[in-house]
């Protein structure tokens, strides 16, 4: 059993990782065991829990798991940015973690596949441009759903599994620099265990 703990900016980071690491799990057929913090409050409390997270472990109050992932938008700021932001926090623990900062915004990353998002909602998206504006991922997101099922939905995570299940991981690895980060060493990860 490999434990991983999770530490993301909202529900649509968390939606999404356990759904890409259920799917993983099972491919490498590998039991795994989450826990989740910082599912609200942005980036600030995803850094300061994770903080408290490494002064836990190193005061052995915490049991060291198998993995850490840690999710946060980019926010326009650039994957850089906000990797080094991470890694300053994770130094003692760097060997067991991976970053996934989508860029610039985690609903972006759920429009990358046309045929996953065909299968699930019944008719495709338009492929994501890139631009950084607030929320402009979320509207799009919302908005394809709707124009695809006709139902408004409530925040664009209801089916977020099916959609990561049906995904083309290997072509979106390629296409989107971001997401391929992410997937090359959660792949890398996997394969060691």
């Amino acid at each position: 059993m490999r434990n991983i703990n999770l530490f993301v900016e909202d529900v649509a980071h968390e939606d999404f990782l356990t759904a890409l690491i259920r799917r993983f799990a099972e491919e490498y057929n590998i039991e795994i065991n989450f826990k989740a913090s910082s599912v609200r409050g942005g980036r600030g409390t995803v850094l300061s829990e994770l903080k408290q997270f490494v002064r836990d472990l190193q005061q052995n109050k915490e049991v060291l798991p198998d993995l850490v992932i840690v999710g946060t938008d980019s926010n326009c700021k650039g994957l850089m940015e906000r990797e080094n932001e991470i890694n300053r926090v994770t130094t003692d623990i760097s060997e067991i973690v991976i970053n996934m900062i989508p860029d610039p915004h985690i609903e972006r990353w759920f429009l990358l596949d046309s045929e996953a998002f065909k299968t699930v909602y019944g008719m495709g998206c338009a492929k994501p441009d890139y631009k950084c504006e607030r929320d402009r991922y979320k509207k799009r997101l919302l908005n394809s759903i709707f124009h695809a099922t006709k139902t408004p939905p409530i925040d664009g995570t209801e089916r977020l599994e099916e959609l990561v299940n049906a995904m083309d991981l290997q072509r979106i690895e390629q296409s989107d620099r971001s997401m391929g980060r992410f997937l090359t060493a959660l792949n890398r990860q996997f394969r060691s265990w």
